[in-house]
């Protein structure tokens, strides 16, 4: 098949998709079910849209089934093995997973919960009582301290009385 040329863009409606790629609407809302990760967003009013990702996909899959005569699920093993590797089985990938640690997920998540209080209590008014849920955290407001007062001497002793 012929190189084809796609549009320097990141997002692409449906009739476009199907104009690059020669094929009918029909067979993309198909593919789309036989590879549930092709990745088809709804944007407002309904519309259909693509990543550059998926514009490249859905030639691939064309190519794939129509060039080479593979089967739906001879494209879909195709696909997998071209697919880059895991961390479970490049090395360089898996030391990475060790840096981070296996509870990276409920660290991130502990983290999270955290902030999320922290910015519950500083939105709250100086003051509010603490409500359920805000954890051990509790927000003390001290108030400034007043200014000293200027001592008020009487004004008798600066002035020299006239006689």
């Amino acid at each position: 098949m012929a190189q084809l040329e796609i549009p320097n863009r990141s997002l692409f409606r449906q009739p476009e998709v199907c104009e690059i790629a020669s094929i009918q609407p029909y067979v993309l809302r198909s593919w789309e079910a036989e590879f549930p990760d092709l990745g088809v967003v709804k944007a407002d009013g309904g519309v259909r849209v693509y990543r550059r990702a998926d514009v490249e996909r859905v030639l691939r899959i064309k190519q794939l089934l129509y060039g080479e005569g593979l089967t739906l699920a001879g494209v879909r093993r195709k696909l997998t093995e071209e697919r880059p590797p895991d961390a479970s089985t490049d090395p360089a990938l898996a030391n990475i997973a060790e840096l981070f640690g296996k509870d990276a997920r409920e660290r991130i998540l502990h983290v999270k919960r955290g902030l999320r209080e922290l910015a519950a209590m500083l939105a709250r008014a100086p003051g509010a009582p603490a409500e359920a849920g805000d954890g051990d955290f509790q927000l003390r407001v001290s108030e400034a301290p007043k200014p000293k007062a200027k001592s008020k001497a009487p004004v008798a002793a600066h002035v020299k009385k006239k006689r």
